[in-house]
């Protein structure tokens, strides 16, 4: 396709992208006063970056970084730890913080992650299933909303003792699930079985909206700090924060039962993770306006995407449905190639650890994995669906979506 066909290309959609860049601009400017506030309060200053290393006692950084992320995200305390590996470890601290032998741990928004499956359901391998935690899933309905039937029968007739929900898609072709539907469904909850804790899987989510989970009442939210709430920074860890005492449940797995929080240094600087989250509003701002535009320019290529044009993502996640796999496996790799890290490197399918099908991960990151930076993915399986997520600025994205077009040999 020639340059001036593109630069027009381009130039249609992000004028067809306008109104909803000024939602999500509106949406940045409250979490950033948000975030700003919350420094403020806590009283940020140099010795918050200091390093520890040893047991890691009286670690103000650690100790005011947790404080930091609970005024943030409203609530009662946080672990916010590079010690956690990845979003799939600090999932699993929550599952094991909160669960006991004979309890049920039931999901309402259909499969979580692939990465879950041995968590969950492995055979011999720790999973839940091996301690006797028994697991049920509810379906999401057709139309993405809540099974809210089935969900009240599930908590009359079985009570159980944990409800999760997972915000993001994960490898699903759907929209991701608002804060505010989440929101309705733990008053929802917490109104038949007051006892039952509800844990929300917030990756992908972080600042998307103007309020998180914790905000409505939920018990646990857990989330990877190389995804939005890293702001691009962070490098490495997860966070979990919700109600007290279930932060005291996660630290005692975090760490030890007779430790907790009291111990876990890091012998770099905290500066990285107090400065991600400062940026972390304005960063998924620019994945979101990104999200939108390949959303736009997708359509008039007459791919289908999700979600659909003209709505405010909930997620910083784009879904991209080809025809074939040598389509999706392309994209990928061109996406690879516009990538500030390893771009001359040609990404291919492979047994990835976690997923039961090849994956293909395009991830020129400067962060392993770091799925705030412009990243596209997909299981190589029918339907052959690119997650294109991510963009620590706007421009990339641009960039990203004018060299794939340049690439296309198609009228449109």
């Amino acid at each position: 396709m020639e340059q001036f066909r593109v630069d027009e290309i381009l130039k249609t959609c992000h004028n067809l992208a306008k109104t909803d860049y000024e939602k999500i601009e509106e949406i940045a400017m409250f979490n950033q006063k948000k975030v700003l506030d919350a420094f403020r309060k806590n009283r940020i200053t140099y010795m918050h970056f200091n390093p520890s290393n040893g047991y890691g006692y009286d670690d103000i950084a650690r100790e005011k970084l947790n404080k930091l992320y609970s005024d943030v995200l409203g609530a009662e305390a946080s672990i916010v730890s590079p010690l956690i590996a990845n979003g799939t470890h600090a999932l699993t601290l929550g599952f094991f913080g909160l669960l006991r032998p004979n309890d049920t741990l039931v999901s309402i928004s259909g499969k979580p992650y692939d990465t879950l499956d041995e968590v969950i359901n492995g055979e011999g391998n720790g999973s839940l299933k091996d301690f006797n935690i028994n697991y049920k899933q509810i379906e999401l309905l057709d139309n993405g909303d809540f099974d809210v039937a089935k969900i009240d029968v599930m908590l009359t007739e079985i009570k159980p003792k944990l409800v999760f929900m997972q915000r993001s898609k994960g490898y699903a072709w759907r929209d991701a699930v608002s804060v505010y539907d989440i929101g309705k469904m733990i008053a929802h909850i917490k109104e038949i079985s007051p006892k039952t804790l509800v844990m929300v899987d917030n990756c992908y989510g972080e600042f998307v909206e103007d309020k998180e989970p914790t905000e409505f009442g939920a018990d646990l939210i857990v989330g990877s700090l190389i995804k939005n709430i890293g702001g691009g920074l962070a490098p490495t860890g997860g966070y979990l924060s919700g109600k007290q005492a279930c932060i005291d449940q996660v630290a005692y797995r975090l760490t030890a039962p007779s430790l907790g929080l009291e111990v876990g240094s890091y012998a770099a600087s905290y500066q990285p993770f107090y400065q991600g989250l400062f940026l972390a509003p304005s960063t998924v701002k620019n994945a979101m306006k990104g999200n939108i535009l390949a959303g736009y320019v997708f359509k008039l290529l007459n791919y289908d995407t999700m979600p659909k044009v003209g709505t405010i993502p909930k997620d910083t996640i784009r879904s991209i449905k080809f025809d074939t796999a040598e389509e999706l496996i392309a994209f990928c790799q061109k996406i690879q190639t516009v990538s500030p890290i390893d771009s001359y490197v040609t990404p291919e399918p492979w047994d990835m650890p976690g997923y039961g099908h090849q994956v293909i991960m395009a991830a020129g990151t400067f962060v392993q994995g770091a799925s705030l930076e412009l990243t596209a993915d997909g299981t190589v399986r029918d339907p052959y669906v690119a997650y294109l997520q991510g963009g620590l600025t706007y421009e990339h994205c641009k960039i990203a979506l004018m060299e794939y077009l340049l690439d296309l040999n198609i009228n449109i």
